[in-house]
């Protein structure tokens, strides 16, 4: 029994794409106020597929230090506390760390619980676009999470993509 021959999206049988890939890369930057803030970064991000007039893709959403991260989920106000919280305990900032040590490290910001967290939490995204905007689930929202506050940070963000102007709404 054989199998069909594999079939491109959006592309009959026969046929080449007429349609090549479009790249983009941009890089937010962001203020922060806090030494542990969460930042919903969706609307953003959102933007940006808009901007560049993305139907069909995806953005590869990366934090640019090794002291924010960004991860997805709901971002609702007693839970961004409960975050807090919860990154509070699992990495105690006053506990001792050996990069906090001027005997074993020469940093002087005593940050590294906030390492640590940004290790735990991921520094790095994929997000599908479907129909011009992020692929997320009913309450998933984009975070950036600033954990050695407050500082100017860059997100760089690179989407890949067919433009809207290019596929059929079949």
């Amino acid at each position: 029994m054989g199998s069909a021959p594999a079939r491109k999206l959006g592309v009959a049988a026969g046929q080449r794409p007429t349609t090549a890939l479009q790249l983009y890369l941009e890089t937010i930057l962001y203020k922060t106020r806090e030494r542990l803030e969460l930042i919903n970064i969706t609307l953003d991000l959102n933007a940006i597929v808009r901007k560049h007039g993305l139907k069909a893709g995806f953005i590869i959403v990366q934090s640019l230090h090794t002291t924010t991260a960004v991860f997805i989920n709901e971002f609702q106000q007693a839970l961004v506390d409960d975050m807090k919280s919860f990154l509070e305990r699992l990495v105690g900032r006053l506990d001792y760390w050996r990069h906090n040590d001027p005997r074993l490290s020469e940093c002087d910001r005593k940050n590294a619980a906030s390492h640590l967290r940004a290790m735990v939490l991921g520094h790095t995204l994929s997000v599908p676009v479907r129909n011009g905007e992020l692929a997320l689930g009913n309450w998933q929202s984009i975070i950036l999470a600033e954990l050695d506050g407050p500082r100017e940070r860059c997100v760089q963000v690179q989407v890949l993509g067919i433009p809207e102007d290019s596929l059929d709404d079949e």
